[in-house]
């Protein structure tokens, strides 16, 4: 009678134990202590509530860590050891594992959610082994998966407030990007521009522009920086910037704005990017066109059935110290005359079929939209590209720039 007393007086005790513990773990998650001291908790718990004699745990983080551990002196490689323990997937008995890692504990308890691995913990008890039981440590189990729990959802929960402010900082600035496209473009008896722009993404590298230089004179000109997303969109912010503050004060030969253009991307990017840029000066009282291509997607010039591909140039911007050689192309347009300035991911998008839509297939469709407004034209075509390209994505930045001069 003594006996069984005793022994539920121990039972009660440990109950009492467990209960004690969960509160004191569960508390502290609540109380959003740092994850170091739930862990100093758990230890504590463990090892002097719980009596375990032994024991170690791996959380996931970045990568597996020891995150805790007691009355081990060996030494733990935290993700070779939890890539071992992978296969286990419920409380498994492991004293009389081969495994160096594994053969000074008696058991592994695993915590999954969602088939991800959250921890594992190693445990060993004082005393014989041969009568345990894995239910001998579903308390331990119960406990780690609450921390880990805990701590899983308080990794989520940050990684959640960073994408956040990382939607919000791209959100803002694409409006900023937005910004550096002309706001306002010519549409009257002397001439009819329009551009049209899809990023990759929330931000991209692609640009247009149109400068007005006085009354008869103009710029107009697009590039593509290589690479995409913000250091691209910074890089191109940067060098329309430039552009435009060179042109307030003076005016270039466009020779030597290249070679002072390829300097200043050489110094901006370091190397490490370049860019495609197309640049014409247009005199309205002369109908001179004078354009430099920097390696660009080649614009080309309708009027009537005539194509003329303007291709003078030189290398892209960046890409050397110095440009080996500016060639400088002219040609006098003719009333009526369009030009029809891109970017790569015009001609580059592909169909399911993994066919490009190709520079043949934008003139035929310039060819066919010229008589119409410019902005309308840039409309249809890209219509035609959401056709070509079905339910794929648009795999670069696309951009579109028409002028037709009356």
């Amino acid at each position: 009678m003594r006996q069984e007393f005793n022994s539920s007086l121990n039972h009660l005790e440990l109950k009492d134990n467990r209960l004690h513990s969960l509160l004191e773990l569960t508390n502290a998650i609540n109380a959003n202590l740092a994850i170091d001291q739930l862990y100093r908790i758990f230890t504590f718990i463990m090892k002097e509530q719980l009596n375990f004699s032994r024991f170690a745990l791996l959380m996931a983080q970045e990568e597996w860590e020891l995150a805790a551990k007691s009355g081990y002196k060996g030494k733990i490689t935290p993700n070779d050891l939890a890539q071992e323990l992978q296969r286990f997937k419920d409380i498994t008995l492991v004293a009389s594992s081969n495994s160096p890692q594994l053969k000074d504990f008696q058991a592994v308890i695993p915590i999954f959610h969602q088939e991800r691995a959250l921890a594992f913990l190693l445990l060993a008890t004082p005393g014989k082994t041969e009568y345990l039981e894995p239910q001998h440590f579903s308390f331990a189990q119960t406990l780690t998966n609450i921390l880990s729990v805990a701590i899983e959802n308080r990794r989520l929960t940050k990684q959640n407030l960073i994408q956040e402010r990382i939607a919000k900082e791209l959100e803002l600035a694409s409006e900023m990007q937005k910004l550096l496209f002309p706001q306002e473009l010519p549409s009257n008896k002397k001439m009819d521009l329009s551009g049209k722009y899809i990023p990759r993404h929330a931000i991209g590298g692609d640009y247009y522009d149109f400068i007005p230089l006085g009354d008869e004179e103009y710029i107009i000109c697009i590039g593509d920086v290589s690479g995409k997303g913000i250091t691209a969109a910074m890089l191109m912010a940067n060098f329309q910037a430039t552009i435009r503050t060179l042109f307030k004060y003076q005016r270039f030969e466009m020779s030597f704005l290249m070679e002072e253009l390829n300097k200043i991307v050489m110094k901006s990017a370091k190397g490490e990017k370049f860019i495609t840029f197309f640049i014409a000066h247009y005199n309205a009282y002369t109908r001179q066109l004078t354009y430099v291509n920097a390696g660009h997607n080649q614009p080309f010039v309708l009027h009537g059935k005539n194509v003329t591909l303007l291709n003078e140039g030189c290398i892209g911007l960046g890409m050397l110290d110095e440009l080996p050689y500016v060639n400088v192309g002219k040609l006098i347009l003719q009333p009526k005359t369009t030009i029809v300035l891109f970017t790569d991911g015009v001609v580059e998008l592909e169909n399911e079929a993994g066919e490009a839509f190709g520079l043949e297939q934008l003139i035929k469709q310039v060819k066919a939209f010229a008589p119409l407004k410019m902005e309308d034209m840039n409309n249809l075509i890209f219509s035609k590209l959401e056709e070509w390209k079905g339910p794929l994505p648009y795999i670069d930045d696309t951009a579109i720039f028409s002028c037709k001069f009356f």
